[in-house]
């Protein structure tokens, strides 16, 4: 099986430079692309200071730590990736800015690359269908955030080769992550029982159940979870939640999958979540915002 030395990353938002960060950690060669050099900047800021914190607490060493900022290199050009034996996509939770961005990929890339998503709910079938090897398409979805969370969630299109699997099953593995596998169906499995939560949580507000507070008091007290549900829903985002909700509804056609007006509501009002300041919750100061690959 053939060794991954390098990879690209495209979108140089949360996820896209965490997995950055992860690849550089454990000696990967990284290009973090965005068309946004606020964006690589910011990045680069981002996994600096997270790089920093793993060695204050003793997970990393400072040898380790000043490695993998050499590994790491930053561009808005698409052509940089042409080596890359690996490039993951981790955009916006598009279909069609995702399988503009997979053909753009196919034309530029290597014969042998693999073409990797980080999508959370969209079909890697149809994103494969944008390119001329959909052998070597390969959904690879990291949780957020990618260097702390141990999860990586692999989805193989209908026409993802065996060889292909095992690559990126083995390198999420190099990157210390627990695998799991899913079939190609809409939400796959994290997203396919975490989101239809989330969504009734708003719903459970919207009725006036009860406070958010005590939605979220109750998730966290009563099932033990870390983070209640709306709480979750800001961090993640409340257009990516929204964007699950209506891959799932598309995909699975059962009205139990509606997003709940009151998540319509709040995206159409820019209330994302912790990204813009403010979601279900008030976080206070509102960043600057972000292009169309930097925001997630």
């Amino acid at each position: 099986m053939a060794e991954i030395r390098s990879i690209g990353v495209v979108g140089g938002g949360r996820m896209g430079s965490g997995i950055a960060q992860l690849a550089a950690v454990h000696g990967v060669d990284v290009w973090l692309l965005d068309t946004d050099s606020q964006a690589l900047t910011r990045a680069i800021n981002s996994i600096s200071t997270s790089i920093q914190r793993f060695v204050s607490k003793g997970q990393l060493s400072q040898e380790v730590a000043t490695n993998a900022l050499q590994h790491l290199r930053c561009t808005s050009n698409l052509e940089e990736l042409r080596s890359a034996d690996v490039i993951i996509e981790a955009i916006v939770e598009s279909e069609d800015v995702k399988k503009k961005l997979f053909s753009e990929l196919d034309k530029i890339a290597k014969d042998s690359a693999i073409l990797a998503s980080n999508t959370s709910s969209i079909s890697i079938t149809r994103l494969a269908s944008a390119t001329s090897r959909p052998n070597q398409v390969i959904g690879m979805h990291f949780m957020n955030p990618p260097p702390i969370m141990k999860l990586v969630e692999i989805v193989r299109g209908a026409d993802t080769s065996e060889e292909t699997f095992n690559l990126t099953k083995a390198l999420a593995e190099r990157f210390g992550k627990i695998v799991i596998c899913s079939t190609d169906y809409p939400g796959f499995i994290v997203n396919r029982i975490l989101m239809p939560m989330i969504n009734e949580a708003f719903f459970t507000l919207y009725t006036g159940v009860a406070t958010k507070e005590d939605i979220d008091t109750g998730m966290k007290l009563g099932t033990n979870h870390p983070m209640g549900p709306l709480e979750l829903a800001d961090f993640i985002g409340l257009d990516v939640c929204l964007s699950i909700m209506k891959v799932l509804l598309a995909g699975l056609g059962e009205s139990k999958y509606a997003p709940c007006p009151l998540l319509q509501q709040y995206v159409d009002a820019g209330r994302l979540g912790r990204k813009r300041g403010i979601g279900v919750y008030n976080y206070g100061k509102v960043p600057e915002a972000t292009s169309i690959l930097s925001r997630i």
